[in-house]
């Protein structure tokens, strides 16, 4: 093992006089040890001594032992933490230097690579040690010399896949971006010299993928699985009082995931200082083992770690204060812990365990409907030195599951109404913006849905934030393959005995352990965070040694936290009978609603959760005819590349939303649901998954001849599709009908109706056009222009009302729901006027100069009459003055190969979008203009103001 220097050099030149200064200190304390006839070990261990008794001696010892060489120890002065953006100002390029080679890649850094994390190997596992040598440092981009002056500069997060352009060569699957390959990051910066005695890290959210780091041409760490948050620590090789030099190089291979991953250092980057003496990373654990209507008793573990060489007695103190959704905390405590002494000598342990116990009186309950969080400041004191404080956000609230009432939350059973979602923000890609999550989480609230699955990888770890803010229930899923990975390298196969594996199942062996505890450590104070999944639809369900991987994984989690349930999800009928299931607390089936009831009559004792439902495909606005029967059976759901928004057709894996809910309701015992998805995503556009062999259907003529041809010369028709089907909302965030759909159903109390599909169909006059309403009242009578076409009520299992016999008529489509024979809500749906405006609807009209704020604007193509025109297509140009800048452009199309990066969009169905960011310390009026050919120019103002 490479012996490392762990101080800074500027530290250690006062070895000598420190050490002669304890000298001094030990002859002092033996002096008074004899002075008082005790014996020297019960002298130092007791804090008691009369130190009265001793003053003529210790003042005639002053004298005659000089102590004025003594240096400033690192602990006597207030180091408080300082947790600092590293976004700012990074130099970027793609592809390796010509004199990189083939030294780069993981293989040949692994070595190095695996003594990185180590702290997170469990007890009796063998911990990689650090080979000698400085891998990479003679290359190029890692020389602190190298000029990065030509490089692109920019601030993270950044995804630079998204940038585009698209590539019809590309795979579908994995959303046809380049996304895949090589890019190096560099950061400038300085520390001051006032750092001298501290500890500094490098706190990385998620680097996609394979990243390797150097500080000033030394190799410091690395971290292969993207999604991971990981700490590299830089303090021996940082420099006080001169720049820095970050050089990050990330490898993110072809062929290594099933959708698309995004690129880059997409999540945010930090800079920690701490003091030699400081809580550990992720070493805050807030549990509440005891809680009523009177008080809650929360327990606060802690570990700490002491890399100075001095032995210390710290004082730590845990102090309870209610937080509002500002992320501020009341200025009163509600509960203070007594102070913990903790004594540590470095020469026998550095790190220590302890635990703070606070009473809170009269607890407000975190909950869906009202999450109210508390924060717990544990402050360390050496000395009479604050040396380090740490504020942990947590909520107070209680959970189980039962295999009888499911979920419950603080004592009621509380549906999980879920969604499944990917980690793309649609136009922003992979790159991490917490407005973006925000709005999507708004969107699904007004929809009913109360959980998120974190599918299938760790989350950003502003998404649990935003989620304990606003009442999100959370499964915290880990991995998408474990040892038998998914995705193999060309030549390979993964029926072969020693597949290559180039997903996660390459890295498994090496670095489940380490993922695994980081994310639940990350994580496990969220009160969000309901489950802790431990894998998705894992291959290893299908072998009889499957279950040891499971019982591992699942060792790991309770090693970590036991306050929370266990699941993975099976996708296979038999692996919940072979033994497999026993390694979690809670199954979770993925597309297998009729195993409910089977598993439930073996299984009585054991909670079920319906893990992935549905995958309903469609297209926002595209109606197809014929409509089929219940089961989309017998209709034309596939033309022009875009699924029918009749909400019935699925994969041969899915089924109808409408199937689904039958079959949770005839085993309410489940937990609830997780949808598969919220939101479409970038990659994974089943059913135009890759290029199709055989003829597809076409609306218009022209296009159906063109592509016959081009099946004839190439053997194939190219399917431009580049992102998913999947969602109840499109790539944009506009909801299509099925959201309608889900709303009726999770939010039963709410009035409200829905008319599909839109009545713009001068082509289909006299011929039938069924008609479905969603509502959340019991019956319904439709109108056609004043016309009554009859009342219908839901039976039971029935969830849409259907008027399969609707003769197309130019007018107004009217429908009046009643719950329990009393009128509840309508809805109207008419024959548009030709598009005549544009109207501009910005999701948020005041913002943050903080350059990350940002406003989703809607653009509608309207009528005279300011009615939605559903099946236009128009170009819109954007214009923007101000303080601001356009980031995105989208429209929802699955199909639209325009950039996301542009001035300009075409409507899908009559909406387009817009995404406005604001400039960093620049306040002002930012003002949106919007022209469109033939249309009315539109305008919209934002106002940028200074953050306070």
């Amino acid at each position: 093992m490479c012996s490392i220097q762990y101080r800074h050099k500027d530290v250690c030149s006062h070895t000598e006089d420190r050490a002669l200064f304890n000298l001094r200190r030990q002859t002092i304390v033996q002096l008074f040890c004899i002075l008082l006839n005790t014996n020297l070990k019960h002298c130092c261990g007791n804090a008691s001594i009369r130190f009265h008794q001793m003053a003529i001696p210790l003042l005639l010892l002053l004298f005659v032992l000089p102590i004025a060489a003594q240096p400033v120890d690192s602990q006597s002065k207030a180091l408080p933490r300082e947790r600092l953006s590293l976004n700012a100002n990074w130099r970027f390029t793609l592809g390796d230097p010509e004199d990189a080679g083939q030294r780069l890649t993981y293989d040949n850094l692994k070595p190095w690579i695996l003594a990185t994390g180590i702290e997170l190997i469990g007890i009796g596992r063998v911990r990689p040690e650090l080979p000698c040598g400085n891998p990479g440092g003679n290359v190029s981009y890692v020389q602190p010399g190298f000029d990065d002056s030509t490089w692109r500069l920019l601030n993270l997060p950044h995804d630079w896949g998204i940038e585009g352009a698209f590539n019809q060569d590309l795979p579908g699957p994995v959303g046809k971006l380049p996304w895949a390959g090589v890019g190096w990051y560099r950061k400038h910066f300085t520390l001051p010299t006032t750092d001298t005695d501290r500890q500094v890290f490098l706190d990385i959210d998620g680097a996609m993928a394979y990243s390797t780091v150097w500080l000033n041409g030394q190799f410091v760490g690395g971290w292969p699985y993207g999604y991971s948050s990981f700490r590299i620590d830089l303090t021996p090789y940082v420099k006080l009082g001169g720049e820095n030099i970050l050089s990050i190089r990330l490898d993110n291979p072809p062929n290594s995931s099933r959708w698309y991953p995004g690129s880059g250092l997409y999540r945010n980057v930090w800079l920690v200082k701490t003091s030699r003496i400081h809580l550990a990373h992720w070493g805050v654990f807030v549990t509440t083992p005891r809680i009523s209507d009177d008080e809650a008793l929360v327990n606060i573990d802690f570990e700490l770690k002491h890399r100075s060489s001095e032995p210390a007695t710290l004082e730590v103190t845990t102090k309870v204060y209610e937080l509002g959704l500002d992320d501020k905390h009341n200025p009163e405590p509600v509960g203070v812990s007594s102070t913990t002494l903790v004594y540590m000598d470095p020469k026998r342990a550095r790190e220590a365990l302890r635990t703070n116990h606070v009473t809170v009186p009269n607890p407000k309950l975190w909950d869906v409907a009202s999450p109210h969080r508390y924060i717990a400041v544990t402050t360390v004191v050496n000395d009479n030195q604050v040396v380090d404080e740490y504020a942990m956000p947590f909520g107070i609230r209680t959970i189980a599951v039962d295999p009888e009432h499911g979920f419950l939350l603080n004592g009621r059973r509380v549906s999980l109404q879920g969604v499944c979602n990917h980690h793309d923000l649609g136009a922003l890609g992979a790159a991490i913006n917490t407005r973006a999550l925000e709005r999507q989480l708004q969107l699904l609230k007004t929809m009913g849905c109360n959980a998120i699955r974190t599918s299938h990888n760790p989350p950003a770890p502003e998404l649990l934030d935003l989620c304990d803010k606003l009442g999100f229930l959370v499964m915290d899923e880990a991995f998408d393959c474990w040892h038998r990975g998914k995705k193999h390298a060309p030549g390979s196969s993964l029926k072969s005995p020693n597949p290559r594996y180039v997903d996660y199942g390459r890295l498994f062996d090496d670095w489940h352990e380490r993922d695994l505890r980081a994310l639940i450590r990350r994580d496990r104070n969220h009160p969000c965070v309901i489950l802790w999944s431990i894998g998705n639809e894992l291959l290893e369900q299908f072998y009889t040694d499957g279950w040891k991987y499971a019982k591992e994984l699942s060792g790991i989690v309770r090693q970590e936290d036991r306050t929370r349930p266990i699941t993975y999800t099976l996708c296979g009928t038999a692996s919940g009978f072979n033994g497999y299931q026993t390694a979690v607390d809670v199954t979770g089936y993925n597309y297998q609603p009729a195993q409910y009831q089977k598993y439930h009559a073996v299984h009585p004792m054991v909670p079920i959760l319906a893990s992935e439902t549905a995958s309903c495909v469609s297209s926002r606005g595209e109606y197809f005819f014929p409509v089929g029967d219940s089961e989309g059976k017998g209709g034309n759901g596939l033309v022009d590349f875009q699924v029918s928004s009749y909400d019935l057709c699925k994969p041969a894996w899915g089924a109808s939303p409408d199937s689904q809910f039958r079959e949770l309701d005839k085993a309410p015992y489940t937990l609830g649901e997780f949808v598969w998805t919220g939101f479409d995503y970038l990659g994974e556009p089943i059913p135009y998954f890759s290029d199709s062999p055989h003829m597809l259907k076409f609306s218009d003529q022209a296009v159906e001849k063109l592509k016959a041809k081009e099946l004839k010369e190439l053997g194939r028709i190219l399917v431009p599709s580049r992102s998913s089907y999947f969602g109840i909302f499109d790539l944009a965030g506009f909801p299509k009908d099925r959201y309608y759909l889900y709303q009726a159903r999770w939010r039963p109390d709410y009035p409200m109706a829905h008319i599909l599909p839109h009545w713009n169909w001068l082509e289909r006059d006299g011929k039938v056009t069924p008609v479905f309403v969603y509502t959340s009242g019991d019956e319904a009578e439709l109108f056609l222009n004043g016309k009554s076409l009859g009342r219908k009520k839901r039976g039971q299992f029935e969830y849409r009302l259907r008027w399969d016999d609707v003769i197309y008529q130019p007018g107004e489509l009217r429908v009046v729901a009643y719950r329990e024979g009393q009128k509840w809500a309508e809805d109207i749906v008419r024959t548009t006027g030709a598009a005549a405006k544009v109207i501009l609807k910005p999701d948020r009209v005041v913002l943050k100069a903080n350059g990350r704020d940002i406003s989703f604007v809607t653009v509608t193509i309207a009528d005279s009459e300011d009615w939605l025109v559903p099946r236009s297509k128009n170009l819109v140009r954007f214009e923007l003055t101000g303080p601001g800048e356009i980031i995105g452009v989208d429209n929802g199309d699955a199909t639209s190969f325009e950039p996301f990066q542009a001035k300009q969009r075409k409507a899908y169905n009559g909406l387009a979008l817009v995404i406005v960011r604001t400039k960093a310390d620049t306040p002002g009026t930012i003002i949106l203009r919007v022209q469109s050919d033939g249309l009315e120019t539109s305008e919209v103002s934002l106002f940028s103001v200074a953050s306070p």
